[in-house]
Parts: C-alpha cells; sequence; structure tokens
C-alpha cells in the first residue's frame, strides 16, 4: 500500500478502515465491509494483488470461513506474496501467521519449516526477522533442542536491539538468560561464535552446550537498569533471574542493589532468597 495516503486509491483507503475496525474490535461489522473490499480488489476496475493477499489474509484470521480451511487460505497468501513482494513486511508478516497457525495445531516441524523462508537472504526486516527467530526459540525449548533455541533467542535480541524494540529485546534476553543458567562455562564458547558457526542440521535432536560468563554478564547487565527501575509486582521471577546469574558468576552487587530496596520489593520468593 502506498506510504503516503494523499497519494492513496480509494481501495487503499477503505482497507486501512477496515484495518481500523479490526483494531476497535469491530469483527463482524469488519468482516461485512471487507467482503466489498475483497470484491474490489478482483475487479478490473481497482485490481490490487497486494490488497486482496493482506484482505484474505486478515480474513481467515477473524473467522470469515470454516477452520479447516484457514491453514490453505494462509498458505495461498504466502504463496501469492512469495511471487510478487517477496521479502517484504507483508510477505514476513504472511509466513508468521501461517508458521503460528502451524504451531498452533501441534505442528511444530512444519512451524519450523516456515519460520526457515524468513531469513536477511529473502530481504526480510529486522523487526519480522527478531519475532520469527523468538517463536522459532520456544518451539525448539517445547522439543527440547537447546543449543539452537539459545542462538534463536540471540539472534533474536539482535534484531529487536538494531530496530529499538525495547520490550521485544528484554523478553528475548531474559528467556536466553533462564536457558543460559542452566550451566555456565568460562571455556565456552561466546553466542557470536556459536552462531558464526552454525549450520543446518538434516535431523533434529536434543543437543546443549553451555553459556559463557561473558555473555550471561553483558546481558545482566542491559537487563539491570530496566528491570529494577520499579521492584514491586507479587511474582519477579524476571529478577529471580538476576539474583541466580549473580550466583552463577560469583557476581553480589546485583543483588546488593535489591538489597537496598528491599522495602520496595512484594515478591516474597525474592525477599527470601536474598536473605539466604
Amino acid at each position: 500500500m502506498s506510504s503516503d495516503k494523499f497519494d492513496a486509491s480509494p481501495l487503499e483507503l477503505d482497507t486501512l478502515i477496515f484495518q481500523q475496525m479490526l483494531s476497535e474490535g469491530q469483527i463482524e461489522e469488519g468482516l461485512i465491509f471487507s467482503n466489498d473490499l475483497l470484491i474490489r480488489s478482483r475487479s478490473s476496475e481497482e485490481r490490487d494483488h497486494l490488497i486482496e493477499a493482506r484482505l484474505r489474509m486478515d480474513r481467515a484470521l477473524i473467522g470469515s470461513m470454516d477452520e479447516a480451511m484457514i491453514g490453505e487460505e494462509l498458505r495461498w497468501c504466502v504463496d501469492r506474496l512469495n511471487a510478487i513482494e517477496l521479502g517484504s513486511p507483508l510477505h514476513g508478516l504472511a509466513l508468521l501467521n501461517l508458521a503460528n497457525w502451524h504451531t498452533n495445531k501441534g505442528e511444530q516441524m512444519m512451524a519450523l519449516v516456515v519460520h526457515s523462508d524468513i531469513n536477511k537472504l529473502s530481504g526480510h526486516p529486522n523487526d519480522i526477522r527478531g519475532l520469527s527467530r523468538l517463536e522459532t526459540a520456544r518451539i525448539l525449548v517445547d522439543m527440547g533442542d537447546l543449543d539452537p533455541a539459545m542462538r534463536h533467542f540471540w539472534t533474536a535480541k539482535l534484531c529487536f536491539e538494531s530496530e529499538g524494540m525495547i520490550a521485544e529485546n528484554l523478553v528475548s534476553s531474559l528467556e536466553w538468560l533462564n536457558l543460559a543458567l542452566d550451566e555456565v562455562d568460562s571455556n565456552a564458547p561466546s553466542m557470536m561464535q556459536r552462531i558464526e558457526v552454525a549450520a543446518p542440521r538434516s535431523v533434529g535432536g536434543n543437543t546443549w552446550i553451555a553459556a559463557n560468563p561473558d555473555d550471561v554478564k553483558n546481558i545482566v547487565d542491559e537487563l539491570v537498569p530496566v528491570l529494577m527501575s520499579d521492584l514491586s509486582g507479587e511474582q519477579r521471577n524476571d529478577l529471580g533471574l538476576i539474583i541466580d546469574a549473580g550466583v552463577a558468576l560469583k557476581v553480589v552487587h546485583w543483588a546488593d542493589i535489591m538489597k537496598s530496596r528491599k522495602s520496595e520489593i512484594q515478591d516474597s520468593k525474592l525477599i527470601e532468597a536474598l536473605q539466604s
């Protein structure tokens, strides 16, 4: 769609109205409105293949068809965009939606195959790549394949960091740290080294490589200012990870900061950990 609303066609403007309706929760009204838009996108007067793909994808996700047809419709959108808009944000979004559909159906290997089509070589933007790597890592964790999961968490973090996506960067870092603290070894390769030598595997498996303490320290140093800006909350597992990291690295000042602000902490388990 046009990046300038003043240059947008009537169909583009109406499609924006449809997306606004969805964001406001007007699902039934949006379905009715989008049916007319879909007809227009296929007409000789207003034909627009990109808008048709976007409309079909959105309509599939909000229940315009039987559940059994959703996967087929999302695959159609991916194939169409693969042909006319490879590597675009919309193409990446279509792949993400198809991968998530497979994940929700319990088809983890199919989801991983779809996620593999979101990559730097195809030109997908960093935000889309980051979301894909984050979901890929979570699937691998569920499968018990932790070495590649850690690599994908780290890659997701780098993608989000480059785009200034603070919340997503925080989530990726915490999920990586949660795995990394299972074993920390000063002889272990850094995450960047692991990413550089990684190669596709013909079959999956349950693999593990310990985390390098420098990577752990760097992550925690990034997390501390954000997580400790507010110590309230009755369940602060994120701060518990910081304490665990301090124990693993024999670093005391992270816990000392929390001890000095103990009156702000509401998580009883966290207080107990600081006292032990």
